[in-house]
């Protein structure tokens, strides 16, 4: 047996609002509708947008981390796609000695991770 991931899920009150942010900002390829739901291809994994509220885990450590994290080939470009849109990024840019990042939070409250491995494009 093994396991691959098929699909990942991000709850949302408003779904039409969500799936938009992730098409047009985050630039995802949406696909045929599943069960009633907006699907995306992230390289070969759904990603489905739920009609539900998010929640952040309680007490979490690190108190921040991401829900989901995608990872990007040009993180400055990608930056100035979120800023065209407004999107509060409260965070700044991270990085480490490998990968720098940068952290919002979608339009259904889920912490979102855009990150771009050093060495990669960009």
């Amino acid at each position: 047996m093994h396991p691959r991931i098929a699909v990942v899920s991000l709850w949302a009150e408003d779904v039409e609002a969500q799936a938009e942010f992730y098409r047009t900002v985050l630039g995802l390829k949406a696909l045929k509708q599943r069960h009633g739901k907006p699907h995306f291809d992230v390289g070969g994994v759904r990603l489905a947008i739920v009609q539900g509220r998010p929640v952040d885990a309680v007490t979490p450590t690190p108190s921040r981390f991401p829900v989901i994290v995608l990872e990007v080939d040009d993180l400055d470009e990608a930056i100035d796609r979120l800023k065209e849109h407004g999107v509060r990024r409260p965070w700044g840019t991270g990085h480490d000695a490998r990968s720098r990042w940068v952290m919002f939070r979608d339009p259904g409250g889920n912490l979102v991770e855009l990150l771009q491995e050093e060495g990669d494009e960009g």
